[in-house]
């Protein structure tokens, strides 16, 4: 329990410290947002700082840092250290110089930033990588609540009815401006998320029967998964996600002042890892061995495991609260994620979206291609959607740190974003290396060429700022 505690307040210490140390970094001023440059009435819109916030929060806080963080949860409590300071040094620095770039930018998706930055290829790349994890994500956001949510239903409304109904909801969210539909319910979602955050938490707390075990370096994972780089992949939305490059950008478009980003941006990054590490500490205090929950896991299916954990620690009313805000999670993330993957394309194609024709004319197949992914296996799907994730956070980072060098923070400033892109490069190519998914190599073979990846973008980046550097001395 201590070691629970402790986490929550390395959370709030790296949000009021490190925070503030990346808004030193990247200087926000008072320069015209796109909310009050554009104010296009769909997509850029004013939006006040609470909810901009809120939104930001139920856009990323999908199943990832719940289903994630049960996953995680099998390696033992060597996964809180991943949620806090993978969130801390990673994952709130990535969300937060996506959002303030993107706002620098008229909003421009990643994508295109990856392009302004890092050359035409990562457009290209970005653009198609884009695309494709936001359907995976979209994808992956529809099969995880109708699955929960038939669970609490009667036998005829089935998964498929669920989908049905999910899909219509992200059609809807996808097309209406950000403030006529997203704007009103976020709010709302919001206080049953925080609340069923709080009640889980209190449950494990203040519970005698569950125990939360302290922090230590062992991996219990019973199958035997090394640590490195399959934690990194499995806990991806509760640390760094490349998810949420996709998705800082929308809410960039509707902040009035560059000064509210760090609550915005990296203040919802930080909440997301607090729910992380809830569910992490519910999966490991509930079933008291790593074996039982990877084997709940298995039977029940990772809304299953929500579902007992939030029945048996809080009742009838309050785990239906819990699953409540469980459901809403992945749903207010699916929605954002065909809008996000709209806008990308409307980029990409060159088409307003101020005509809601035009926003149909992208939104219905994007739709048609996620409802055909809905027949995939989940787990399938959600491997796929973890590497794709990491890796989009890798190029999302050495963005930002294009970025910072080329805004003139390259002596120790583009460091903020340069060491965690390194880290996340050799756990990507690590992990495709050896996954089932990927080239199934031997750990051998797999880790030294990860490192030798890692190596070569950090040299690629020294030599850089090498350059950068010798080039300001030459002109003094």
């Amino acid at each position: 329990m201590i070691s629970f505690l402790l986490s929550l307040a390395v959370l709030f210490a790296g949000y009021m410290l490190y925070g503030r140390f990346a808004e030193h970094i990247f200087a926000p001023d008072d320069r015209v947002t796109p909310a009050n440059e554009i104010n296009d009435g769909v997509d850029c819109i004013p939006l006040k700082p609470w909810k901009a916030y809120l939104i930001q929060l139920l856009n990323i806080a999908g199943t990832g840092p719940i289903f994630g963080a049960l996953m995680g949860a099998c390696f033992g409590p060597i996964v809180f250290l991943w949620i806090i300071f993978g969130s801390i040094l990673g994952g709130a620095v990535h969300d937060y110089m996506c959002g303030m770039i993107s706002s620098r930018h008229s909003g421009a998706s990643i994508a295109q930033l990856s392009g302004i930055y890092l050359g035409k290829v990562a457009l290209y790349l970005m653009r198609g990588f884009s695309v494709l994890l936001l359907l995976l994500t979209g994808t992956v956001f529809v099969t995880s609540p109708a699955a929960l949510i038939a669970r609490l239903t009667p036998e005829a409304l089935n998964s498929t009815f669920w989908i049905i109904v999910i899909l219509v909801y992200y059609l809807l969210a996808t097309i209406l401006p950000i403030d006529k539909l997203i704007g009103k319910l976020y709010p709302v979602f919001g206080i049953v998320l925080i609340v069923m955050a709080v009640s889980i938490a209190g449950g494990i707390l203040f519970l005698p029967e569950y125990q939360i075990p302290e922090i230590n370096f062992q991996n219990l994972h019973p199958n035997n998964l090394p640590a490195f780089p399959f934690m990194f992949i499995t806990v991806a939305c509760g640390a760094i996600s490349g998810f949420h490059a996709t998705q800082s950008p929308m809410i960039a478009k509707c902040i009035t002042t560059e000064k509210v980003g760090r609550k915005v941006f990296y203040g919802a990054m930080i909440t997301e890892s607090v729910i992380a590490l809830v569910w992490a500490a519910a999966g490991v205090a509930f079933y008291g061995t790593t074996q039982m929950l990877n084997e709940t896991i298995t039977d029940l299916g990772q809304s299953g495991t929500v579902y007992e954990i939030s029945k048996t620690l809080l009742g009838n009313i309050g785990g239906a609260l819990a699953v409540i805000g469980v459901v809403i999670c992945p749903i207010t993330s699916g929605d954002t994620a065909f809008r996000s993957a709209r806008l990308i394309l409307a980029e990409w194609t060159g088409l307003s979206q101020k005509e809601i024709r035009n926003r149909l004319l992208l939104t219905i197949p994007l739709l048609g291609i996620g409802a055909v992914l809905t027949q995939l296996d989940f787990n399938v799907l959600w491997r796929y959607f973890s590497w794709s994730n990491q890796t989009l956070a890798m190029i999302s980072l050495w963005a930002s740190t294009a970025y910072l060098m080329k805004h003139g923070k390259y002596r120790y400033g583009s460091l903020l974003t340069a060491l965690p892109a390194v880290f996340m490069s050799a756990v990507s190519m690590t992990y495709i290396l050896m996954a089932d998914e990927g080239f199934k190599l031997p750990g051998m073979i797999a880790y030294p060429a990860g490192i030798l990846f890692a190596l070569a973008c950090g040299g690629f980046y020294a030599f850089k700022l090498t350059g950068t550097l010798k080039n300001e001395m030459d002109s003094k």
